[in-house]
């Protein structure tokens, strides 16, 4: 009886597996075959085919066939279908329920329950994307598992050794790197990275640009812009892709393409090895960065990793393999499917979750930072990447704005240190804060990340304990691509990033010292001599100077200057105001100042 299974939902095929006997088992599909294409197609009658039967006829019906959904999980895309739109929850929900239908039937049993494989890179809106796909194909997930994480349980639930592994995922759309820490039962997630637009797929296409150009060649016109031919070429270069794994060349043949005046047009080109690793080198290039990436939050070097598992179609290609070879200095891992290997994992941990596999324990890390926008368009970090799951992380916060009574909590995801640079994941408000003078209310902001990856945000006003909770609604649907862009970036905007935040935050003081002067010149007007407002007067203008000017440093040197001479003349009056009946509210002087102090760089 299955008690457990795993899903690959995977971008060109999914697979899934059940546990059985402490065994992960690959369930064949109703065609008997151990991957089920990706694909989901609609007959001009209305029938819903998924899987082989949909590809088989995508040729011939491919305005009706949709391929490689996985890419827009998340996102606002839609697929339109006749006179319908279809979400890619709903495409992917297809496919799903065609797995757990093979399933049943193959097991004799009904199956509500499945860990879901997802690429270690996918954000909150693509993994809350698939939990949707899940739900609305009837099954309850257990949980959503990277899919590096999945192959390294595979390879590693039955040894004992300690080891540490990379695993290169190359799928038909993204690419992943993980490391892992393997010894004692226990698989921890040192460091993941990626590119979630980079995948077998591309490859396929640059060599249909190059049969393209071929046709165009051969017969001194474009290759037609036709739906159905577009589809064959793409099919043919799938093939010589493919072919090109086991053999020098490929032969590519396609009869009858097209039609004119003149009559068919047929293409025959043959594609060789040499020739597919020069059309693909920038896309093999693309490999590297994550892989380096990896390495250094992982704070690695390629002489630690003691073994290097390659998984997914993509990792078939010769090129990968070598590629890998070079960078990491060791051949990579033979003994393992790569097709069927993350299936056999997510089976693994669907039975660690319902407790049928004792003496293991997953550790998964959050792949990039998590934090709220400050003042100043500034990221404070709650959460940082490569914190092992579940994660927490808080911080109190205070107000910028005198009698403040809410603040909006905007919750961003990335390493840059400028929040408009990184992922939204969402915004809420929270209300009922007591009215007072800015700095003085007191806001605790925690942030939650649980296993699956999936971000809950809590504010409490800490005077009177008024607390908001929520999931971070996907408000606005983002571009996977941006997710793989934010680790290159802030590596390469790294010093300039730093400047920003340092020009940022001082300019934040030297504001805050002026609105803090000016407030205690005004209250202590009328106790304060000539000399000392001059003095005062002086000091703002010097620092509205310095802030002109730009200068760090400078900003810094008058806001001393002036903090100083605030601190003197609050003690003077303080002193001068003993034993009156109504003393002047010369701690106000101080209190603001202080409270302005603490308060850079952490207030809304």
């Amino acid at each position: 009886m299955a008690k457990a299974i795993g899903i690959d939902l995977g971008t060109y095929f999914s697979s899934v597996a059940y546990l059985t006997n402490g065994q992960p088992r690959i369930i064949p599909n109703a065609e008997g075959q151990s991957f089920t294409p990706s694909v989901v197609a609609f007959t001009e009658s209305g029938l819903l085919l998924v899987g082989q039967a949909a590809k088989l006829q995508a040729a011939a019906n491919p305005r009706r066939t949709v391929f490689s959904i996985k890419r827009h999980m998340g996102s606002s895309y839609e697929v339109r279908i006749g006179n319908r739109n279809y979400r890619p929850q709903e495409i992917s929900s297809f496919i799903l329920r065609k797995l757990k239908e093979d399933a049943e039937l193959y097991l004799g049993e009904d199956i509500g329950k499945a860990v879901i494989t997802v690429p270690a890179y996918f954000n909150d809106q693509q993994r809350q994307a698939t939990k949707e796909a899940a739900a609305l194909a009837g099954l309850d997930v257990l949980g959503l598992l990277s899919e590096p994480t999945a192959a390294a349980l595979a390879y590693g639930i039955h040894r004992e050794e300690a080891n540490t592994i990379l695993v290169w995922d190359l799928g038909a759309g993204t690419f992943d790197v993980s490391i892992l820490e393997l010894g004692e039962g226990i698989f921890e997630v040192q460091a993941v990275s990626g590119d979630t637009r980079l995948g077998g797929d591309d490859f396929t296409q640059r060599v249909a640009e190059y049969l393209a150009l071929c046709f165009q060649k051969t017969h001194g016109t474009p290759l037609p812009d036709d739906p159905k031919i577009r589809q064959r070429v793409h099919e043919a270069a799938e093939r010589a892709k493919i072919s090109l794994c086991y053999s020098p060349a490929a032969r590519v043949s396609l009869p009858f393409l097209a039609w004119d005046s003149y009559g068919s047009r047929h293409l025959e080109s043959e594609l060789t090895r040499e020739e597919f690793e020069g059309l693909t080198s920038g896309l093999l290039g693309r490999l590297v960065a994550p892989t380096l990436q990896a390495l250094r939050d992982g704070s690695l070097t390629p002489e630690q990793i003691d073994r290097v598992i390659l998984v997914g179609g993509g990792c078939l290609m010769s090129s990968v393999r070598r590629l890998a070879t070079q960078i990491l200095g060791k051949e990579p891992y033979r003994y393992i499917d790569p097709f069927t290997v993350v299936a056999r994992g997510a089976a693994i941990y669907s039975g660690m979750l319902l407790g049928l596999v004792e003496e293991v324990v997953l550790l998964d890390v959050l792949p990039l930072s998590l934090g709220v926008e400050t003042q100043g368009n500034l990221m404070a970090k709650l959460i940082h990447g490569n914190t092992p799951l579940p994660a927490s992380g808080d911080r109190i916060f205070t107000t910028a704005q005198d009698y403040q009574t809410s603040i909006d909590i905007h919750v961003i995801q990335g390493e840059r240190e400028l929040a408009g640079d990184n992922i939204s994941l969402g915004h809420f408000e929270l209300q009922g804060i007591p009215s007072a003078q800015k700095g003085l209310p007191k806001i605790e902001v925690a942030l939650e990340t649980d296993v699956d990856g999936m971000v809950h945000v809590s504010a409490k006003e800490l005077l009177t304990e008024h607390e908001m909770k929520v999931k971070v609604p996907s408000t606005k649907m983002l571009d996977p691509q941006e997710i793989e862009k934010l680790k290159e970036e802030s590596q390469r905007n790294e010093e300039q990033d730093k400047e920003k935040r340092i020009r940022i935050l001082a300019g934040i003081e030297a504001n805050n010292t002026i609105e803090a002067a000016e407030d205690a010149m005004e209250e202590a007007r009328h106790s304060l001599s000539d000399s000392q407002l001059e003095r005062l007067v002086k000091g703002i203008r010097d620092v509205k100077e310095a802030l002109a000017s730009g200068v760090v440093d400078e900003i810094r040197r008058r806001c001393a200057e002036l903090r100083r001479l605030l601190s003197g003349i609050s003690q003077g009056v303080a002193r001068r105001d003993v034993g009156k009946e109504e003393p002047l509210n010369s701690e106000t002087i101080s209190r603001d100042l202080a409270q302005t102090m603490k308060s850079v760089g952490q207030v809304y």
